[in-house]
């Protein structure tokens, strides 16, 4: 009988036990000495453990030169990094960074092939090979080592120290030999003496510096080995705009001016040489004798509205007193003969350079260049009214000083916003500084800078019709939609804007609330131009967050800050309109960074310092519940967002990492990472199928969910929308189990059997007989022989009884789901194979209780496998 309680576990989609069966599975290829089956084990045992929720798209580039830029010279795929994520990727390529540590990836399998720990501080630049025998890496200026790694044996052959600052490593054509660059530093690496060596140990890397002569003083910004007939020449290229070559003797040959106030990269090929420099500028030379060939065409200027850019042509129009982003990173596909240039404003063109004298565009991306502080998902618009926005839209703010429209629509390829409204005409905020900063290893913090720009939070209006937006200087801005347009602008505040809401539709009022560092709530009436009702000042420290909830008559007011405190508030009305007045007033001792109100508004969710989520009921005030809210055991709760149905909560951490829990029993379903920075900004979307994630590290992510947590959450909604009341009234301590209409034992018996026969038949002859058919048809023989060998000993029934004795023997672990496979996997062996059964199953299960609907389990999907259990 446990037999069938394993069937049942697996087929209602328990990912954990799942898991288990390819354990069992791997144990039977080891005594079979099969190596095919147990690979396939061991692969399908990894990927199971991150299958709940996977990164689908992402929006936002960190490229700060050339050695953060790679290009496949096979199939002509580009590299970047976007946080601590490496995007379109092929073959084997490196992330490097996190520990730190430098990674070696296999693409096509997603699976990482061997990683090197031999730096303390940071990797700051990596290399293959041409013959792909060995990785250069070289650590930061305080790691000051160079390690030579054989990583197909992962060992380090060789390794040297370096006093100097190093920004860009290149390999010789034939892996003779390195070159290092960095500031007043130009250094030769062999690596003859490595191939006689028999020794396991490390040995000295011998290396010799480059004759730099007059340009002893320059910082060397980036280095590239020369190709073909120029095998032995080394070009160089100074911060200053210098253009420089050396000879097979290490010796400073020759060089040229490059005309420009900067220059920051290089990419050589056996017939061009180019050069990235300042103001978007890209010159080409040959490589035989330094001679100036052409300038490329400058990308779009800073503060161009690209909605307008319909035509290449727009961006090769001249245009006068317009500034460009500097150029950071290029890279040359010799195959197809294009030319991928990053620039400072974290925009990516990729240039048509096979014809020089008419260079054509053929991608071109833009994202945010700074710390992405909050992102808003559009609503869905009631029946009757007209969309301002399309489907699957979002918007995002930045301290760029920009709002930006996005779209996840499946259809739409591109990955550049469809719209971007600058706040002002100061271009400078659009300019990632840190990307050109060149001999000044250390960064600028924002956060102490004078200049304090940028746009600290959102909100759009539940209509849609209005996009409010507070920056840090404390300045209140509203945006209509439809117009894309700014209609107000207002200094609201003394110091930046912390929070915005706008309160919901089910109040009766269009009343929009703003929280502010400075310890003020300003509430403004949407109806009457955003005139102030009230101003509120009872917390003693900033706002972090402020809510609303309630319904018709019963406008409610969350508010929680720095000072530990929550105050809630009802709306009355008086002679001069509505007034909101303190009801409850509840002191913790943590510091409460963020909030968020579930859809039936009769809870309010808060992230806490102390890495806990604490659920509080609205209407008195009373702590209902708290759990842990992060896998980690360091750092602080930064940001909380429930879903559309109030199933799950997402949380960010201080740690960088993003977890999803049930709301009610607090079991974490999904944990995340990517982001190099803090998460700063969630939102799940309307069709939750997608949780997007902004991060200071400038990038958007969009994550994927699982079908189970969609499908739970659609359910959950469909159900708040057709009971008035709520489903559940307190959040549930115990899990829920299933229950459905039990059967004989003659009938099961003989339903099973039959369904054996089938399954039998129809797994095996599948025209891709996957892994997961395998497992599933281990377990089917192995209940098939539990039951020939029980049959003649099992008691038999006279009649249906309402409890069955297989159900009371479970009763001490009860059958309940955690997690489910991908269905879209299970529907390509699971669902064809009883395709009569799913019609009927329904008229055996009882309709769905109230108590039952806040349960994580799917019931239309256990419905097509109850019939035969």
């Amino acid at each position: 009988m446990l037999l069938k309680h394993y069937l049942a576990r697996l087929l209602f989609g328990d990912c954990a036990f799942y898991i288990k069966a390819c354990f069992v599975l791997q144990h039977v290829a080891l005594s079979l000495n099969s190596s095919v089956l147990l690979n396939k084990a061991s692969w399908k045992i990894s990927t199971l453990c991150s299958r709940s929720v996977t990164l689908e798209k992402v929006l936002g580039i960190t490229s700060a030169g050339n050695r953060a830029l790679a290009c496949d010279p096979h199939s002509g795929l580009v590299a970047y990094p976007a946080g601590c994520v490496v995007h379109n990727m092929d073959k084997c390529h490196l992330l490097c960074g996190h520990m730190p540590a430098v990674r070696v990836w296999d693409v096509a399998e997603r699976t990482q092939v061997v990683e090197l720990q031999e730096h303390k501080y940071g990797v700051a630049c990596v290399a293959f090979s041409p013959n792909s025998k060995y990785i250069i890496s070289v650590g930061y200026q305080h790691d000051m080592i160079v390690n030579v790694w054989a990583w197909k044996k992962n060992v380090v052959v060789a390794a040297n120290k370096v006093s100097s600052k190093v920004t860009a490593v290149s390999f010789s054509d034939d892996s003779s030999y390195f070159v290092t660059a960095g500031n007043r530093h130009v250094k030769f690496w062999y690596l003859d003496h490595t191939k006689s060596s028999k020794v396991n140990a490390t040995v000295p890397l011998l290396g010799r510096s480059g004759l730099l002569g007059e340009l002893r003083n320059n910082f060397f910004s980036d280095v590239s080995c020369g190709k073909g007939r120029k095998a032995n020449s080394t070009f160089c290229i100074t911060s200053s705009g210098l253009l420089c070559e050396f000879n097979d003797k290490r010796m400073l040959d020759k060089w040229v001016e490059l005309r420009t106030s900067m220059a920051t990269s290089l990419s050589v090929s056996e017939d061009l040489i180019f050069c990235g420099c300042a103001d978007g500028t890209v010159r080409a030379f040959s490589p035989t004798d330094l001679h100036f060939i052409c300038t490329l065409p400058h990308p779009h200027s800073l503060g161009t509205d690209i909605a307008t850019v319909t035509e290449a042509s727009h961006l090769f129009a001249y245009k006068e007193n317009v500034r460009y982003p500097d150029t950071v990173a290029v890279s040359y596909d010799t195959t197809n003969r294009w030319l991928s240039c990053v620039y400072n404003d974290h925009s990516l063109f990729v240039w048509d350079v096979r014809d020089l004298r008419k260079v054509g565009k053929v991608y071109s991306a833009l994202y945010h260049s700074a710390c992405v502080w909050s992102v808003e998902v559009y609503p869905e618009t009631r029946d009757g009214e007209q969309p301002r926005l399309s489907p699957g839209s979002f918007l995002s703010c930045s301290s760029d000083n920009t709002l930006r429209l996005w779209n996840t629509d499946a259809q739409n390829t591109t990955l550049s916003p469809n719209k971007v409204i600058y706040m002002d005409n100061n271009t400078s905020t659009l300019l990632d500084t840190d990307c050109t900063i060149s001999s000044n290893s250390e960064k600028v913090d924002p956060q102490t800078s004078d200049n304090r720009t940028g746009i600290r939070t959102m909100c759009v209006s539940p209509d849609g019709l209005h996009l409010a937006s507070g920056d840090r200087n404390g300045t209140l801005r509203i945006h209509d939609l439809e117009r894309m347009e700014e209609i107000l602008d207002v200094q609201a505040h003394d110091s930046e804007i912390l929070c915005l809401e706008y309160t919901k539709p089910e109040t009766g009022l269009n009343l929009l609330a703003t929280a502010s560092r400075d310890r003020l709530i300003h509430v403004l009436d949407a109806d009457r131009e955003y005139g102030l009702l009230q101003t509120l000042d009872e917390h003693s420290s900033s706002i972090t967050a402020v809510r609303f909830a309630g319904e018709i008559l019963t406008a409610l007011m969350i508010s929680c800050g720095a000072d530990k405190s929550i105050y809630f508030r009802t709306a009355q009305k008086t002679e001069e309109g509505t007034a909101f007045t303190r009801t409850h007033h509840i002191v913790r001792k943590t510091t409460l960074y963020d909030m968020d109100i579930d859809p039936t508004r009769k809870y309010a969710v808060i992230g806490c310092q102390d890495r806990s989520i604490r659920i509080f009921n609205i209407c008195n005030g009373k702590q209902k519940k708290v759990y842990k809210g992060s896998q980690g055991e360091d750092g602080t709760l930064i940001k909380v967002q429930t879903d559309p149905s109030g199933l799950y909560v997402a949380t960010s951490s201080s740690d960088k990492n993003i977890s999803i829990f049930d709301l009610y029993t607090g079991e974490c379903v999904a944990t995340m990472f990517g982001h190099s920075e803090i998460v700063t900004g969630m939102k799940f979307t309307n069709d939750c199928k997608h949780l997007i994630t902004v991060s200071g590290d400038s990038c958007i992510f969009v994550w994927r969910l699982c079908p189970e947590l969609t499908i739970n959450m659609r359910q959950r909604l469909s159900d708040l929308k057709q009971n008035s009341k709520p489903v559940q009234k307190t959040p549930p301590n115990k899990q829920h189990t299933l229950r459905y209409k039990a059967r004989s034992s003659d009938e099961k018996r003989n339903t099973l059997n039959s369904h054996m026969k089938k399954v039998r038949k129809s797994v095996t002859s599948l025209p891709n007989f996957s892994f997961d058919s395998l497992i599933l048809l281990m377990l089917f023989n192995m209940l098939s022989l539990s039951y020939q060998q029980s049959n003649s000993c099992e008691h038999e029934g006279s009649g249906p009884r309402p409890r069955r004795r297989w159900s009371r023997r479970l009763g001490s672990m009860d059958l309940k789901v955690k997690s489910m496979l991908d269905l879209r996997q299970l529907e390509s062996f699971a669902m064809p194979l009883f395709p009569s059964k799913t019609q009927d199953v329904h008229k055996d299960l009882p309709p769905p209780r109230n108590q039952d609907l806040g349960s994580t389990i799917s019931l239309k999907t256990i419905a097509a496998w109850v019939s035969f259990i």
